[in-house]
């Protein structure tokens, strides 16, 4: 499928100008992501940044003690590496692919450096990243204060607006990472969706 195309199920990408093609059409690239792939690790280089197009890639912190914690997800509405064009050189957050798919892989001297020209660049790149911090925002609140369940289900509808189709193939232990529980919290909580109907697991 050519690029043109391909630009078109990334929200962020199809919303750029017409006239801006012409200056991303020669750097991009479309990549499979495997899941479990990291892209970045927190305060590692960004030599590319990736608009997801099936893929789903989680934004999360480690602590000292190797405990885990999401604090965003990104699929088809975006970008992943906003701190290449936001002023710094180095990730601030692992990267890891959740879901397999497929990317357009740009090198982020060529967003950084269009971001920098092109007013309108940055107007978008700068409305995705309020709603990027908008997520995170939502999420540690939701951490903090919500229950397994109610964590639970705001991270399958999260997952399930950047994916296609209505599947999700991961482990409850790697969601139970991701939420910063325990798995067995993750199991009663997915077995009460369940049998209230809202979801089908195996």
């Amino acid at each position: 499928m050519v690029l043109s195309t391909l630009r078109l199920k990334n929200q962020l990408l199809s919303s750029l100008p017409d006239a801006e093609w012409p200056y991303w059409h020669p750097w991009l690239e479309c990549v499979d992501l495997p899941a479990g792939k990291l892209l970045y690790e927190s305060g590692s280089a960004i030599h590319h940044v990736y608009f997801p197009l099936t893929a789903l890639v989680s934004l999360y912190h480690v602590t000292e003690s190797g405990a885990t914690a999401e604090v965003a997800l990104v699929g088809h509405e975006g970008v992943v590496g906003v701190s290449s064009f936001m002023g710094g050189r180095g990730s601030i957050s692992h990267a890891v692919v959740l879901c397999a798919g497929q990317a357009l892989q740009l090198p982020s001297s060529v967003i950084r450096r269009r971001f920098e020209q092109s007013s309108q660049v940055q107007s978008l790149m700068l409305c995705y990243t309020q709603a990027l911090i908008a997520q995170m925002t939502h999420t540690a609140v939701c951490n903090r204060h919500h229950s397994v369940d109610q964590a639970l289900s705001r991270w399958l509808l999260l997952s399930l607006d950047r994916v296609p189709g209505h599947e999700l193939q991961m482990t409850q232990e790697l969601i139970a990472n991701m939420l910063g529980v325990r798995r067995e919290g993750v199991t009663e909580a997915a077995l009460k969706l369940q049998r209230a109907g809202l979801i089908r697991y195996a």
